[in-house]
Protein backbone atom coordinates (compact mmCIF):
# COMPACT_ATOMS: atom_id res chain seq x y z
CA UNK A 1 0.00 0.00 0.00
CA UNK A 2 1.47 3.08 -0.60
CA UNK A 3 1.74 6.30 1.32
CA UNK A 4 3.05 9.57 1.53
CA UNK A 5 4.55 11.29 4.79
CA UNK A 6 6.92 14.47 4.92
CA UNK A 7 9.78 15.06 7.22
CA UNK A 8 10.96 18.41 8.55
CA UNK A 9 14.09 19.37 7.69
CA UNK A 10 16.66 19.80 10.64
CA UNK A 11 19.83 22.27 10.70
CA UNK A 12 22.74 20.18 10.27
CA UNK A 13 20.55 17.47 7.99
CA UNK A 14 21.57 19.32 4.35
CA UNK A 15 24.93 17.23 4.41
CA UNK A 16 22.79 14.30 4.41
CA UNK A 17 22.28 14.80 0.69
CA UNK A 18 25.77 14.01 -0.50
CA UNK A 19 27.41 15.07 -3.85
CA UNK A 20 24.73 16.06 -6.52
CA UNK A 21 22.03 14.92 -4.25
CA UNK A 22 23.59 11.22 -4.47
CA UNK A 23 22.89 10.09 -1.02
CA UNK A 24 18.69 10.49 -1.82
CA UNK A 25 19.06 9.02 -5.13
CA UNK A 26 20.99 5.76 -3.41
CA UNK A 27 17.54 5.67 0.13
CA UNK A 28 15.55 5.94 -3.07
CA UNK A 29 16.93 3.15 -5.55
CA UNK A 30 17.68 1.00 -2.72
CA UNK A 31 14.68 0.98 -0.74
CA UNK A 32 12.07 1.78 -3.67
CA UNK A 33 10.79 4.89 -2.69
CA UNK A 34 9.80 8.70 -4.11
CA UNK A 35 12.07 11.79 -2.18
CA UNK A 36 10.70 15.06 -3.19
CA UNK A 37 13.21 17.96 -1.44
CA UNK A 38 10.52 21.00 -0.57
CA UNK A 39 11.02 24.14 1.06
CA UNK A 40 11.22 23.61 4.73
CA UNK A 41 10.95 18.98 4.42
CA UNK A 42 11.42 16.04 2.59
CA UNK A 43 8.64 14.32 1.46
CA UNK A 44 8.76 10.53 1.14
CA UNK A 45 6.26 8.24 -1.10
CA UNK A 46 6.35 4.81 -1.11
CA UNK A 47 5.30 1.97 0.36
CA UNK A 48 4.75 2.15 3.72
CA UNK A 49 7.23 -0.52 5.92
CA UNK A 50 9.79 1.68 2.88
CA UNK A 51 8.73 4.95 4.06
CA UNK A 52 8.82 4.06 7.29
CA UNK A 53 12.43 2.78 6.66
CA UNK A 54 13.42 6.00 5.46
CA UNK A 55 12.10 8.01 8.89
CA UNK A 56 14.29 5.77 10.72
CA UNK A 57 17.23 6.15 9.00
CA UNK A 58 16.44 10.21 8.93
CA UNK A 59 15.56 10.58 12.21
CA UNK A 60 18.88 8.22 13.72
CA UNK A 61 20.65 11.16 11.31
CA UNK A 62 19.41 14.07 12.59
CA UNK A 63 19.88 12.89 16.57
CA UNK A 64 23.74 12.20 15.67
CA UNK A 65 24.52 15.48 13.74
CA UNK A 66 22.87 17.10 17.39
CA UNK A 67 24.65 14.74 19.65
CA UNK A 68 27.89 16.16 17.60
CA UNK A 69 28.58 13.27 15.81
CA UNK A 70 30.42 14.32 12.15
CA UNK A 71 29.52 12.86 8.80
CA UNK A 72 31.78 13.07 5.83
CA UNK A 73 30.23 12.52 3.04
CA UNK A 74 32.18 9.14 1.81
CA UNK A 75 31.32 8.26 5.14
CA UNK A 76 27.19 8.89 4.97
CA UNK A 77 26.90 7.47 1.32
CA UNK A 78 29.09 4.26 3.23
CA UNK A 79 26.76 3.53 6.08
CA UNK A 80 23.30 4.19 3.90
CA UNK A 81 24.54 1.27 1.71
CA UNK A 82 24.92 -1.02 4.88
CA UNK A 83 21.94 0.36 6.32
CA UNK A 84 19.70 0.51 3.35
CA UNK A 85 20.77 -3.70 2.28
CA UNK A 86 20.63 -4.58 5.72
CA UNK A 87 17.01 -4.12 7.50
CA UNK A 88 18.32 -5.87 10.90
CA UNK A 89 21.03 -2.95 11.22
CA UNK A 90 19.67 1.13 12.32
CA UNK A 91 22.38 4.12 11.35
CA UNK A 92 22.48 4.50 14.98
CA UNK A 93 23.64 1.38 15.80
CA UNK A 94 26.25 1.41 12.86
CA UNK A 95 27.83 4.37 13.81
CA UNK A 96 28.06 3.26 17.77
CA UNK A 97 29.18 0.43 17.20
CA UNK A 98 32.74 1.49 16.11
CA UNK A 99 32.69 3.65 18.97
CA UNK A 100 31.98 0.57 21.47
CA UNK A 101 35.32 -1.04 19.99
CA UNK A 102 38.65 1.20 20.89
CA UNK A 103 40.44 0.89 17.54
CA UNK A 104 43.42 3.74 19.24
CA UNK A 105 43.27 7.18 17.41
CA UNK A 106 39.84 7.05 15.71
CA UNK A 107 36.80 5.04 15.89
CA UNK A 108 35.94 2.73 12.71
CA UNK A 109 32.70 1.41 11.27
CA UNK A 110 31.78 -1.09 8.72
CA UNK A 111 31.38 0.16 5.27
CA UNK A 112 29.28 -2.54 4.08
CA UNK A 113 27.41 -5.04 5.10
CA UNK A 114 30.19 -7.66 4.20
CA UNK A 115 32.77 -5.82 6.34
CA UNK A 116 30.24 -5.81 9.22
CA UNK A 117 30.18 -9.33 8.87
CA UNK A 118 33.50 -9.72 8.61
CA UNK A 119 34.31 -7.79 11.56
CA UNK A 120 31.60 -9.49 13.83
CA UNK A 121 33.40 -12.93 12.48
CA UNK A 122 36.74 -11.96 13.59
CA UNK A 123 34.85 -11.40 17.36
CA UNK A 124 32.98 -14.75 17.37
CA UNK A 125 35.81 -17.17 15.55
CA UNK A 126 39.26 -18.06 16.02
CA UNK A 127 39.82 -18.26 12.54
CA UNK A 128 38.51 -16.18 9.72
CA UNK A 129 39.52 -15.78 5.95
CA UNK A 130 38.56 -12.34 4.78
CA UNK A 131 39.18 -12.98 0.73
CA UNK A 132 38.15 -10.50 -2.27
CA UNK A 133 39.53 -7.58 -4.29
CA UNK A 134 41.84 -4.76 -3.49
CA UNK A 135 40.28 -1.73 -1.35
CA UNK A 136 37.76 -3.70 0.32
CA UNK A 137 39.56 -3.13 4.24
CA UNK A 138 40.54 -6.63 4.61
CA UNK A 139 43.67 -6.00 5.86
CA UNK A 140 42.93 -2.77 7.33
CA UNK A 141 40.01 -3.94 9.34
CA UNK A 142 41.67 -7.06 10.59
CA UNK A 143 44.74 -4.92 11.80
CA UNK A 144 41.95 -2.49 13.71
CA UNK A 145 40.48 -5.72 15.37
CA UNK A 146 44.03 -6.65 16.23
CA UNK A 147 44.94 -2.89 17.92
CA UNK A 148 41.62 -3.00 19.54
CA UNK A 149 41.99 -6.45 21.01
CA UNK A 150 45.85 -5.56 21.87
CA UNK A 151 44.14 -2.29 23.82
CA UNK A 152 41.86 -4.30 25.27
CA UNK A 153 44.09 -6.60 26.84
CA UNK A 154 42.54 -9.26 25.47
CA UNK A 155 45.82 -10.68 23.85
CA UNK A 156 49.30 -9.85 24.29
CA UNK A 157 50.97 -9.36 21.06
CA UNK A 158 50.13 -8.74 17.34
CA UNK A 159 52.06 -10.74 15.04
CA UNK A 160 51.72 -9.44 11.27
CA UNK A 161 53.09 -11.30 8.20
CA UNK A 162 52.68 -12.12 4.60
CA UNK A 163 54.90 -13.95 2.03
CA UNK A 164 57.94 -11.61 0.42
CA UNK A 165 57.05 -12.07 -3.25
CA UNK A 166 58.01 -9.81 -5.97
CA UNK A 167 54.84 -8.77 -7.84
CA UNK A 168 56.67 -8.83 -11.34
CA UNK A 169 59.80 -7.33 -10.40
CA UNK A 170 63.50 -8.83 -9.50
CA UNK A 171 64.38 -6.89 -5.63
CA UNK A 172 66.93 -9.62 -4.66
CA UNK A 173 69.81 -7.73 -5.07
CA UNK A 174 68.77 -4.64 -3.51
CA UNK A 175 71.39 -4.13 -0.36
CA UNK A 176 70.93 -3.44 3.31
CA UNK A 177 69.97 -6.12 5.90
CA UNK A 178 67.52 -8.79 5.78
CA UNK A 179 64.94 -7.15 7.09
CA UNK A 180 65.61 -3.85 5.05
CA UNK A 181 65.39 -6.23 2.11
CA UNK A 182 61.65 -7.61 3.45
CA UNK A 183 60.45 -4.31 4.89
CA UNK A 184 59.00 -3.06 1.65
CA UNK A 185 56.52 -6.07 1.15
CA UNK A 186 55.28 -5.11 4.92
CA UNK A 187 55.45 -1.65 4.30
CA UNK A 188 50.97 -1.84 3.90
CA UNK A 189 50.61 -3.62 7.62
CA UNK A 190 53.01 -0.77 8.89
CA UNK A 191 50.66 1.85 7.50
CA UNK A 192 47.59 0.47 8.44
CA UNK A 193 49.26 0.58 12.14
CA UNK A 194 50.46 4.19 12.22
CA UNK A 195 46.61 5.55 10.90
CA UNK A 196 45.64 3.81 13.87
CA UNK A 197 48.33 4.36 17.05
CA UNK A 198 50.28 7.35 17.42
CA UNK A 199 53.68 6.94 16.15
CA UNK A 200 55.56 6.66 19.28
CA UNK A 201 53.67 4.13 20.38
CA UNK A 202 53.57 1.76 17.08
CA UNK A 203 58.00 2.07 17.52
CA UNK A 204 57.74 1.43 20.79
CA UNK A 205 55.88 -1.94 20.41
CA UNK A 206 57.76 -2.90 17.81
CA UNK A 207 60.69 -1.92 19.97
CA UNK A 208 59.63 -4.57 22.66
CA UNK A 209 57.92 -6.95 19.72
CA UNK A 210 54.47 -6.34 21.43
CA UNK A 211 53.93 -6.11 17.44
CA UNK A 212 55.66 -7.88 15.27
CA UNK A 213 55.85 -7.67 11.63
CA UNK A 214 57.67 -9.90 9.75
CA UNK A 215 57.75 -12.07 6.85
CA UNK A 216 55.94 -15.47 6.61
CA UNK A 217 59.29 -17.87 6.34
CA UNK A 218 60.01 -16.48 9.98
CA UNK A 219 57.35 -18.19 11.57
CA UNK A 220 58.39 -21.77 10.96
CA UNK A 221 58.84 -23.87 13.74
CA UNK A 222 56.84 -21.24 16.45
CA UNK A 223 53.68 -21.56 18.25
CA UNK A 224 51.71 -18.12 19.04
CA UNK A 225 49.89 -18.13 21.89
CA UNK A 226 47.95 -15.11 23.30
CA UNK A 227 48.15 -13.39 19.96
CA UNK A 228 46.30 -12.08 17.45
CA UNK A 229 48.17 -13.09 13.92
CA UNK A 230 46.88 -11.77 11.14
CA UNK A 231 48.47 -12.65 7.65
CA UNK A 232 47.77 -10.45 4.74
CA UNK A 233 48.73 -11.34 0.80
CA UNK A 234 47.79 -14.91 1.68
CA UNK A 235 46.83 -15.42 -2.21
CA UNK A 236 50.64 -15.65 -2.77
CA UNK A 237 51.93 -18.08 -0.66
CA UNK A 238 52.18 -22.05 -0.99
CA UNK A 239 50.06 -25.27 -0.25
CA UNK A 240 52.71 -26.14 2.22
CA UNK A 241 53.28 -22.21 3.54
CA UNK A 242 49.69 -22.24 4.49
CA UNK A 243 49.32 -25.20 5.96
CA UNK A 244 52.08 -23.78 8.55
CA UNK A 245 50.67 -20.64 9.73
CA UNK A 246 47.58 -22.09 10.32
CA UNK A 247 49.53 -24.51 12.28
CA UNK A 248 51.30 -21.58 14.65
CA UNK A 249 48.03 -20.76 16.39
CA UNK A 250 48.48 -21.52 20.01
CA UNK A 251 46.03 -20.94 23.28
CA UNK A 252 43.81 -17.59 23.36
CA UNK A 253 44.91 -16.57 19.90
CA UNK A 254 42.69 -15.13 16.79
CA UNK A 255 44.27 -15.62 13.27
CA UNK A 256 43.07 -13.63 10.11
CA UNK A 257 43.90 -14.91 6.59
CA UNK A 258 42.57 -11.89 3.94
CA UNK A 259 44.04 -12.27 0.28
CA UNK A 260 42.84 -11.28 -3.23
CA UNK A 261 42.67 -14.58 -5.58
CA UNK A 262 42.91 -12.47 -8.86
CA UNK A 263 46.33 -10.63 -7.78
CA UNK A 264 48.34 -13.82 -7.56
CA UNK A 265 51.98 -13.53 -7.89
CA UNK A 266 53.71 -17.23 -7.84
CA UNK A 267 55.74 -18.69 -9.98
CA UNK A 268 54.17 -20.54 -12.88
CA UNK A 269 53.19 -23.75 -11.54
CA UNK A 270 53.06 -22.88 -8.20
CA UNK A 271 49.35 -23.23 -6.86
CA UNK A 272 47.93 -20.52 -4.44
CA UNK A 273 47.70 -21.85 -0.46
CA UNK A 274 44.74 -19.77 -0.67
CA UNK A 275 43.31 -21.74 -3.20
CA UNK A 276 43.75 -24.74 -1.52
CA UNK A 277 42.78 -23.95 1.69
CA UNK A 278 39.32 -22.82 0.73
CA UNK A 279 39.11 -26.52 -0.73
CA UNK A 280 40.80 -28.38 2.11
CA UNK A 281 38.78 -26.54 4.97
CA UNK A 282 35.36 -26.09 3.10
CA UNK A 283 32.80 -26.81 6.62
CA UNK A 284 35.37 -27.16 9.39
CA UNK A 285 33.95 -25.75 12.76
CA UNK A 286 34.86 -22.82 14.36
CA UNK A 287 35.89 -20.80 11.35
CA UNK A 288 34.55 -18.11 8.83
CA UNK A 289 35.06 -17.78 5.12
CA UNK A 290 33.80 -13.90 4.65
CA UNK A 291 33.77 -12.85 0.77
CA UNK A 292 34.62 -9.27 -0.30
CA UNK A 293 33.12 -8.10 -4.09
CA UNK A 294 33.69 -4.65 -5.80
CA UNK A 295 30.80 -3.45 -4.09
CA UNK A 296 32.28 -3.65 -1.03
CA UNK A 297 35.57 -1.30 -2.62
CA UNK A 298 36.13 1.95 -0.16
CA UNK A 299 38.65 3.52 -1.80
CA UNK A 300 38.05 6.03 -4.61
CA UNK A 301 35.14 5.23 -6.64
CA UNK A 302 37.08 4.68 -9.51
CA UNK A 303 38.67 1.69 -8.22
CA UNK A 304 35.22 -0.18 -8.07
CA UNK A 305 34.63 0.60 -11.37
CA UNK A 306 38.48 -0.83 -12.38
CA UNK A 307 37.79 -3.96 -10.13
CA UNK A 308 34.68 -4.67 -11.82
CA UNK A 309 36.14 -3.58 -15.47
CA UNK A 310 38.70 -6.35 -15.04
CA UNK A 311 35.81 -9.36 -13.84
CA UNK A 312 33.91 -8.56 -17.09
CA UNK A 313 37.45 -8.79 -19.00
CA UNK A 314 38.18 -12.26 -17.22
CA UNK A 315 34.61 -13.37 -17.83
CA UNK A 316 34.69 -12.24 -21.70
CA UNK A 317 38.56 -13.55 -22.49
CA UNK A 318 37.87 -16.99 -20.01
CA UNK A 319 41.19 -15.73 -17.89
CA UNK A 320 40.01 -16.96 -14.33
CA UNK A 321 37.01 -19.12 -15.41
CA UNK A 322 38.24 -21.58 -13.03
CA UNK A 323 39.16 -19.54 -10.57
CA UNK A 324 35.55 -18.12 -10.52
CA UNK A 325 34.43 -21.53 -10.92
CA UNK A 326 36.18 -21.85 -7.82
CA UNK A 327 34.96 -19.25 -5.57
CA UNK A 328 31.50 -20.02 -6.34
CA UNK A 329 31.51 -23.46 -5.27
CA UNK A 330 33.11 -22.46 -2.13
CA UNK A 331 30.98 -19.43 -1.46
CA UNK A 332 28.10 -21.86 -1.92
CA UNK A 333 29.18 -24.31 0.33
CA UNK A 334 26.56 -25.02 3.40
CA UNK A 335 29.17 -24.07 5.97
CA UNK A 336 29.65 -21.39 8.68
CA UNK A 337 30.62 -18.73 5.89
CA UNK A 338 26.85 -18.70 4.55
CA UNK A 339 25.27 -18.12 7.85
CA UNK A 340 23.58 -14.94 8.14
CA UNK A 341 26.20 -12.37 10.42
Amino acid sequence: MKTKTSVEISRGIESLFGTRDENVRLLENNLNVRIQLLADSLEIEGEEADVARVEDILEDYVSLVKAGHRFTNGDVNSYLRVVTEDPEVSLRDLVSSGRQRNFGKKPIAPKSVNQRRYLEAIERNDLVFGIGPAGTGKTYLAVAMGVSALVAKRVSRIILTRPAVEAGERLGFLPGTLQEKVDPYLRPLYDALYDMLEVEKVDKFLERSVIEVAPLAFMRGRTLNDSFIIMDEAQNCTPEQMKMILTRQGWNSKMVVTGDVTQIDLPAGKRSGLLEAVEVLRGVDGMRFIYFDERDVVRHPLVQRIVKAYERYQENTGAGAQLQLKLGDAAAAPDASDEPA
